[in-house]
C-alpha cells in the first residue's frame, strides 16, 4: 500500500468516522474514546479516511460499464471529454495520469474533479454561486458542467449499485437523497473567573467555539487545506477514486475503506451518515455535491473548521488554537497581530487533524505525544502550503503574499514564550469544571442563569461566556488558608477527617469573591447545599453556627429597642422545667459580670448563653430567624430533622409552627457558610443588604466580529436593601471589633476588622463532654466579609454513611472557634486585604442610641453609685482636692483595676477632714479566651 492509502503515513489525508464517533472498517482502528458522541466530529485515534493506494496502479475493472475504467495511484481527473479508453454515461471518461512521486509536488495521490469555473462557484476571493455571470453563454456552458458532473455522480452511483445488487437509475439516485440546512453546532460556555480570563468550568457537549469564518486566520485555512484536500478549490466537491474504489471492495469483499474531500467529510458529518457500506459513501458523494452547489467554497471551509476534531477535546479551530498554543491565542487574531497563529503552528494544527489521538497502532500526530511522526507530518504539510500560496500568497484563502514557508518545526513554549504547549488531560473542556475548589459555583451559577431565562438547554447549546464574580487572587488566598493540602494552611498535618469551608463576600455588592466548599470540584460541598444531580431535590449541607448566630440575635434585639445596657439574669433556668443553659462551664463567679446583672454588651464579648437564650424567649423564635433572614440567611435547619427551609418561601408564622426553640437565639439550627458570609457583610455593610452571587455578566459571541458582547438585562442586580438602621449596625458592628482581639487573631497592620467565634457540642457518638463538633469564626473589614467552618467527619464502613466526629485543636484539646477557624480567618483576610485595589473603608463611629434604653432584661440592676458632695473645704485649696489617679489594667481575665479616691483635704484647725472629690477610672482589658 503507498502512503496515501496507509492510515499511519505523514502522508495520507486523514480518514473520516462517523457522527457516532465508534471505530468502522472504514475508520480504521480507534483507540481514542468508545463514548458515544452522536453529533461531533470527532476523529478516531486511526485517522481519517485516506485516498487512492487502495489498489495497485493499472487498470481495475468496474461493475458491468462498458469498456474499462483505469483508477491508478496518479490524478485521475474527470472531464468533458474522452480522456480515457472507457466512457461512463456517455459523456465523461475516467482515464490515469501519474503525477509521478515527489515531497510536496503531488506524491500524495487524489482524485480530483475538474474545476468548475469562478462563475460557478468560488472560494475565498472568487466569485462564488450567487454571481455566475450574465453572459447567457457562459451560464449555458456552466449549467452543461454543473449537469455533467450530476450525471457523472449519479453514474457512479449506478455502477455501484448495479454491483452490490441495488436498485436502478443513478439519476432517481441523486434526487431521492435529501440535502437538509446543517444543524447549528453546539458550542462551550465557559464560566470565566472576575478577572474575565481565568476559566474556572466549561459547561456543554462539546469543547467548542462557533467562530466567524471570514476572521479565521488565513494561514490556518491554507495549512488544512495543504493538510487535508490539496485540490479543495480546483475540485467540485468528490472524490470519484474514493467511489470507485468503495465499489470495488463491496465488489471483491474487501474492506469499505474511504477517501474523503473536505467537502465529503463535511458532508458526512453534517448528514450524520453514520452506517458503514458504499452505499452511504453515495449519499455522502451526492450530498457534498448538493453543498457545493448551495455554499461558496469558502463557506464550506468554513463550517468544516468549525467542526472538525482536533484532539484535546477540541472541536473547531478556535477552541484547538487554546488546547494547542494557550488560552491567550485565537483563530481570530490577523495574521502580523501579536499573538496570531504563524504559519508554523498553522501546520502543527492541520497535521494533527489525520490522527489528533494515540491508539494501539500508532501515537497519533499530537507533537505532545509523538514529536518525531508529528514533525514528518508538519513537514508534509508545510511543503504543499509552499506550493500552494507561501510565499507568493492564496487569494482564494487570503493568505497575502509575502509571507515565507516555515523552515523549523514551531519551538514548546517555555519561558514566557509562544508556542505549543502540552496536552494536560486534567484540564476541564467539556460539561465539567476544572478540577479546583472554585468549580463548586458551577451549581449556583446555573440557578442564576435560570432566574434570568437562560434555560439548560441554551447553556448546553454553548457559545456563551459567563463572568463570574470569583477574583482570582482572593479565591487562591482562601484555598491558601482553608486547604488542609495548602502547606500555610493552619489544617495542614491534621487528620484526613479534618473538613474546612470559607467564603468571602464583597460587602458593597453581593459579589461572592471566594468560594472554598472542599478540595475539588466532585467532593461534598461544605460551604453550601448539595443537590441531586438534576439540582432539584436538597441532600443537605450546613452545619449548627453555634454563638456566630448572636449576631443575629443582636440585630433583632436592637432593632426591637432592646439596649447594649439591659440586664440579663444568669442563674434562670429555661422554661418549662428545661434545666440549666449550657454556658460552657462558665457560671456563677466565673462570669465577668454579675451572676444577676450581666449587661448585653458584655454577654456578647465573653459569648454567654443565657442572655441570648432570654433575648430569643422575648422576641419569639421565629423573629430571630426572620431577622437573620434580612441579613442573609437563606437556609436553616429543621429543629428535628435533617431538613433545610427556604426563608424565602416560609412566613413567620410558617416558622412559628415548625416549633423552633429559644436555643436559635445562640445558633443550634444548622445554615450554611455561604449565607453566615452574607450575614455578616450586611453588617460589615452598614445594615444594607446585597445578595450574594455568582454572576456578573452573560456575554454571546457576535457572528460577524467573532467578539464577545454582553447581553442586556442578563446579570448582576447591584441595588441594595436597607435591611438595618445606621444605628443599629453601628452598634454591633463596634461591640465585634473587639471580638479579635479578645482571642488574639487581630489583623495585620492594626486593620480593623468586626468578628464572631462558636462552637457546637458534639452531639454523635463516641465522644466525651465537653466534645465540640462545629467551629466556626464569622467577621470582616469593610472590603471583605468572610464565614469559615471547621468540621470532621469519616465514612462509616457498615453503613456507608458519613459520621460525625468530634473536633480537636493539636495536642488534644477540644476545637473552639478562635482556635484553627480563627487562624484561618485571620490568615485568609490578611493575604486577601493585600489583592484588593482601593482605599480602606472605616467602620461606622459607635452609636448612643441603644444606651438607657426603655426596655429591660429580666437582670437585677446593681446598687446605684454613690454620689458623695463636693468637699467645702477643696474651695479653700484646690491642690489638696485632686481626683485620685485612674487604676491600673487589671489583669487578663477580669478587668477590676479601679482607681485609688482622691486625697482627702488637710487636716486643719476648725475645718472637717473630708474625701477626694472622685474615684479613679481604671479598668482592666480581658483578653481571655472564652472558648466561645
Amino acid at each position: 500500500m503507498n502512503s496515501y492509502g496507509d492510515p499511519q503515513s505523514a502522508r495520507a489525508r486523514a480518514r473520516v468516522p462517523g457522527p457516532s464517533a465508534a471505530s468502522t472498517p472504514d475508520d480504521g482502528q480507534s483507540g481514542y474514546d468508545e463514548r458515544a458522541a452522536p453529533d461531533a466530529y470527532r476523529r478516531p485515534a486511526g485517522g481519517r479516511a485516506s485516498v487512492g493506494g487502495g489498489m495497485s496502479r493499472g487498470a481495475a475493472p468496474v461493475g458491468a460499464a462498458p469498456g474499462r475504467a483505469s483508477v491508478g495511484a496518479g490524478r485521475a481527473s474527470v472531464g468533458a471529454g474522452t480522456v480515457g479508453s472507457a466512457r461512463v454515461g456517455g459523456r465523461a471518461s475516467v482515464g490515469a495520469v501519474d503525477d509521478g512521486p515527489g515531497y510536496g509536488s503531488g506524491a500524495v495521490a487524489r482524485a480530483a474533479v475538474r474545476p468548475v469555473p469562478p462563475t460557478v462557484g468560488g472560494g475565498p476571493g472568487v466569485p462564488g454561486q450567487g454571481n455566475r455571470g450574465s453572459a447567457a453563454k457562459i451560464l449555458n456552458k456552466a449549467s452543461k458542467r454543473r449537469r455533467r458532473m450530476n450525471i457523472l455522480t449519479a453514474a457512479a452511483a449506478v455502477l455501484v449499485i448495479l454491483a452490490g445488487a441495488g436498485v436502478v437509475g443513478g439519476t432517481y439516485f441523486f434526487d431521492s437523497v435529501d440535502f437538509k440546512e446543517p444543524a447549528a453546532e453546539t458550542q462551550t460556555t465557559q464560566l470565566l473567573a472576575s478577572d474575565n480570563k481565568t476559566v474556572l468550568a466549561s459547561l456543554g457537549q462539546f469543547n467548542r467555539s462557533i467562530v466567524p469564518n471570514a476572521s479565521i486566520n488565513p494561514l490556518i485555512k491554507l495549512a488544512v487545506v495543504s493538510a487535508e484536500d490539496k485540490g479543495f478549490y480546483d475540485h467540485n466537491g468528490i472524490d470519484m477514486k474514493g467511489i470507485a474504489r468503495a465499489a470495488w471492495n463491496n465488489f471483491t469483499g474487501g474492506d469499505t475503506q474511504g477517501a474523503s474531500t473536505i467537502t465529503q467529510q463535511y458532508a458526512r458529518y453534517a448528514a450524520k451518515l453514520k452506517e458503514i457500506s458504499y452505499n452511504r459513501k453515495l449519499r455522502e458523494a451526492v450530498i457534498a455535491r448538493k453543498m457545493e452547489d448551495e455554499y461558496s467554497k469558502d463557506e464550506i471551509l468554513g463550517r468544516y473548521l468549525n467542526s472538525v476534531y482536533f484532539g484535546r477535546g477540541a472541536y473547531g479551530v478556535e477552541a484547538a488554537v487554546k488546547a494547542y498554543f494557550g488560552n491567550n491565542r485565537s483563530a481570530l487574531t490577523p495574521v502580523g497581530k501579536p499573538n496570531a497563529i504563524t504559519a508554523g503552528e498553522a501546520a502543527i494544527l492541520a497535521s494533527v487533524i489525520k490522527q489528533p489521538e494515540p491508539t494501539a497502532t500508532h501515537r497519533g500526530y499530537d507533537p505532545g505525544n509523538n514529536l518525531p511522526d508529528a514533525q514528518d507530518r508538519w513537514r508534509y504539510t508545510v511543503g504543499n502550503m509552499t506550493e500552494l500560496g507561501l510565499p507568493a500568497g492564496m487569494p482564494a484563502a487570503g493568505v497575502p503574499a509575502g509571507i515565507n514557508p516555515p523552515t523549523e518545526y514551531p519551538a514548546e513554549a517555555k519561558d514566557g514564550k509562544l508556542g505549543w504547549i502540552k496536552f494536560n488531560p486534567d484540564k476541564c473542556t467539556t460539561t465539567c469544571a476544572n478540577n479546583k475548589p472554585s468549580a463548586k459555583i458551577v451549581k449556583y451559577v446555573k440557578r442564576e442563569l435560570r432566574d434570568m431565562g437562560i434555560t439548560d438547554a441554551k447553556l448546553n447549546e454553548g457559545g456563551l461566556q459567563i463572568r463570574t464574580t470569583i477574583n482570582p487572587d482572593v479565591q487562591k488566598a482562601a484555598e491558601k488558608a482553608a486547604n488542609r493540602a495548602s502547606e500555610k494552611s493552619p489544617l495542614n498535618g491534621m487528620a484526613e477527617t479534618y473538613k474546612s469551608a470559607l467564603v468571602s463576600i464583597d460587602p458593597d455588592t453581593g459579589r461572592v469573591l471566594a468560594y472554598y466548599g472542599g478540595p475539588d470540584a466532585a467532593s461534598w460541598d461544605y460551604a453550601g447545599p448539595n443537590y441531586t444531580d438534576d439540582g432539584k431535590t436538597f441532600i443537605g449541607g450546613g452545619r449548627p453556627p453555634g454563638s456566630t448566630f448572636k449576631i443575629y440575635t443582636l440585630l433583632a434585639a436592637l432593632s426591637e429597642g432592646y439596649g447594649m445596657d439591659t440586664i440579663w439574669d444568669s442563674t434562670l433556668e429555661k422554661v418549662n422545667g428545661g434545666g440549666k443553659i449550657n454556658n460552657s462551664g462558665r457560671e456563677g463567679g466565673s462570669l465577668k459580670c454579675p451572676p444577676k446583672a450581666c449587661d448585653l454588651e458584655t454577654s456578647v464579648e465573653q459569648s454567654y448563653n443565657f442572655t441570648f437564650y432570654w433575648l430569643a424567649d422575648a422576641l419569639g423564635p421565629e423573629k430571630v430567624i426572620e431577622v437573620a433572614h434580612k441579613a442573609g440567611i437563606q437556609l436553616i435547619g429543621d429543629p428535628e430533622t435533617t431538613a433545610r427551609y427556604d426563608l424565602n418561601k416560609l412566613s413567620e408564622s410558617d416558622l412559628k409552627k415548625k416549633g423552633y426553640g429559644r436555643e436559635v437565639g445562640f445558633g443550634q439550627y444548622a445554615i450554611t457558610a455561604l449565607d453566615h458570609a452574607s450575614g455578616v457583610a450586611t453588617i460589615a455593610n452598614n445594615g444594607v443588604y446585597h445578595k450574594a452571587h455568582f454572576v456578573r455578566s452573560v456575554a454571546e459571541r457576535d457572528a460577524k466580529t467573532g467578539k464577545f458582547a454582553a447581553i442586556k438585562g442578563k446579570g448582576e442586580k447591584l441595588k441594595g436593601i436597607t435591611a438595618f438602621s445606621p444605628d443599629v449596625a453601628a452598634a454591633v458592628q463596634d461591640v465585634m471589633q473587639k471580638i479579635p482581639g479578645i482571642n488574639g487573631i487581630s489583623l495585620d497592620n492594626g486593620r480593623k476588622a468586626i468578628g464572631k467565634t462558636g462552637t457546637w457540642e458534639f452531639t454523635g457518638k463516641g465522644g466525651k463532654s465537653g466534645d465540640n463538633g462545629d467551629a466556626w469564626m464569622v467577621g470582616g473589614t469593610r472590603e471583605l466579609a468572610a464565614a469559615v467552618w471547621v468540621g470532621r467527619e469519616k465514612v462509616n464502613k457498615k453503613t456507608k454513611q458519613m459520621d460525625l466526629l468530634p473536633i480537636y485543636k493539636p495536642g488534644g484539646k477540644p476545637m473552639n472557634g478562635g482556635s484553627i477557624p480563627g487562624d484561618i480567618w485571620k490568615m485568609f483576610l490578611d493575604s486577601a486585604s493585600k489583592e484588593l485595589k482601593g482605599d480602606v473603608k472605616p467602620f461606622l463611629p459607635n452609636s448612643t442610641a441603644f444606651v438607657d434604653s426603655s426596655k429591660k432584661g429580666n437582670g437585677i440592676p446593681p446598687p446605684p453609685k454613690l454620689e458623695l458632695p463636693d468637699n467645702p473645704a477643696c474651695l479653700v485649696f484646690p491642690q489638696q482636692c485632686q481626683d485620685g489617679n485612674n487604676g491600673n489594667n487589671g489583669n487578663s481575665g477580669p478587668g477590676n483595676g479601679n482607681g485609688n479616691n482622691g486625697n482627702n483635704t488637710p487636716t486643719l484647725p476648725g475645718f472637717p477632714t473630708f474625701p477626694g472629690n472622685d474615684t479613679g477610672t481604671g479598668g482592666g482589658q480581658d483578653d481571655a479566651d472564652d472558648g466561645n
